[in-house]
C-alpha cells in the first residue's frame, strides 16, 4: 500500500480544540501564500498576509494583522490588535500585548515583552504630505528586553539585552543591556536582572576602575558593572 507523501508545515491540516483558531493558510483570514509553522494557529477575526511566515506554536489573537514580509518566530503570542508590517523580524518566544503596532524596521530578539499600547515608530520627522518611506529607521530590541505599557520607543535607538523599560516613558537614545529606564525623557535609574529582579550593590570589584558587584534580588545571580557596562558572571543570562 502507498502513503501519500509528507505534507510541508504550510500544508498541514491543523485541526484545534478551539474552533476561532486556524492553523491552515486558506481557512478564515489566513492567505494561501502565507507560512504557518506546526501548532501555530490564528484567530479567525485575525488577517495574515500572503508572505508572512509565523513559527511554529505561535498565536495570532482577535482582529491582528501580519502582513506579507514579517517574520515571526516560534512561540510568540499577538495580542488583539496588534499589527506587524512588513518587513518586521521577530525572534522566538516573543509576547506582544493587546494595541501594539510593530513598523517597518522593528527588530526584536527572542524572549522579548511589549507591554499593552506601547509604541514604536519608525520616521523622526511624519508629515502626511511628505512621504518618507525611503527614511524609515532600524530599531533593534535586544534578547529579553521589557518595554512597559504605554512606553514610546522613537525610531533610531536600540534596546540592549535585557534592558527594561517602564510603563510610559519616552525612550529617545539607546538603552545599555540590563538597563532599567523611566521617565519622560527616559533617563536610566538602575539596572535589572535577566529574571527582572532589580540588582543591588554587592561590594567594589578592585580589580577594575569604577566596577562593583551586583545581585539579582529576586535569584541571588551575579553580575558584575564595569562603568556603563553590565555583565552576568558564571552561567546567568
Amino acid at each position: 500500500m502507498s502513503s501519500s507523501p509528507a505534507r510541508s508545515p504550510s500544508e498541514t491540516v491543523v485541526v484545534s480544540a478551539n474552533p476561532e483558531l486556524v492553523g491552515t493558510p486558506g481557512a478564515g483570514h489566513v492567505a494561501r501564500g502565507a507560512v504557518l509553522g506546526v501548532g501555530a494557529l490564528v484567530h479567525e477575526s485575525a488577517y495574515v498576509d500572503d508572505g508572512a511566515v509565523i513559527g511554529a506554536g505561535s498565536r495570532v489573537w482577535h482582529f491582528a494583522h501580519v502582513m506579507g514580509g514579517a517574520v515571526i518566530g516560534e512561540r510568540c503570542s499577538l495580542g488583539q490588535n496588534v499589527v506587524v508590517m512588513n518587513g518586521v523580524r521577530m525572534g522566538a518566544n516573543c509576547k506582544v500585548q493587546n494595541n501594539v503596532s510593530l513598523y517597518e524596521g522593528v527588530e526584536l530578539g527572542d524572549d522579548v515583552f511589549c507591554g499593552p499600547s506601547m509604541v514604536f515608530t519608525n520616521v523622526l520627522n511624519p508629515r502626511s504630505a511628505v512621504s518618507r518611506k525611503a527614511e524609515y529607521r532600524r530599531t533593534p530590541v535586544g534578547r529579553g528586553a521589557t518595554i512597559g505599557a504605554n512606553a514610546t520607543v522613537v525610531c533610531g535607538v536600540s534596546l540592549g539585552d535585557y534592558a527594561f523599560v517602564g510603563a510610559g516613558a519616552v525612550v529617545t537614545r539607546d538603552v545599555p543591556a540590563y538597563a532599567l529606564v523611566t521617565g519622560v525623557p527616559a533617563r536610566q535609574v538602575g539596572w535589572m536582572s535577566a529574571a527582572g529582579h532589580r540588582l543591588v550593590s554587592d561590594g567594589t570589584d578592585a580589580s577594575a576602575p569604577d566596577a562593583e558587584w551586583l545581585r539579582c534580588e529576586g535569584t541571588g545571580a551575579r553580575y558584575r558593572r564595569v562603568g556603563g557596562e553590565v555583565m552576568a558572571v558564571g552561567g546567568d543570562a
